[in-house]
């Protein structure tokens, strides 16, 4: 089994750029990096799922393009930087735990590395299945 590159420490501390205030509210996973949701800001479609740790969400605050952390890279990436499909910051806020943060964007081209507008659309699973052996 291969282990997930955790995400860096940034430099200036655990907070890197991030607003210590912000950083403190912050409920990480045991790898440092919480779920970004992406959403598209005027129809409500979620688009995609990334994550982010203290410094990819100051990155996303402070530039307004969403920067993630690469869970199998183990390095930062800027949406769109090698396709062109770039999301535009609109809003971001934290959940009520503050262990999740919603990225309302402007989605130009796909959201999905496969080419789809959205991650979620691909594979719908079907409801009111019976399981097995009911």
């Amino acid at each position: 089994m291969t282990s997930t590159p955790a995400a860096p420490e940034p430099a200036g501390g655990p907070a890197g750029g991030l607003d210590t205030a912000i950083a403190a509210r912050l409920k990480r996973s045991a790898d440092g990096l919480i779920p970004a949701i992406a959403q598209q800001y005027d129809t409500g479609e979620v688009l995609m799922l990334g994550w982010m740790d203290d410094e990819a969400l100051h990155r996303t605050l402070t530039t307004g393009r969403c920067t993630y952390w690469s869970r199998s890279r183990g390095e930062y990436w800027v949406k769109g930087d090698t396709s062109g499909h770039v999301q535009h910051v609109k809003s971001v806020a934290l959940d009520c735990d503050a262990d999740t943060v919603l990225v309302q964007v402007d989605q130009v081209g796909a959201a999905c590395h496969t080419g789809d507008r959205t991650c979620f659309d691909a594979d719908v699973l079907p409801l009111g299945q019976p399981r097995p052996n009911q």
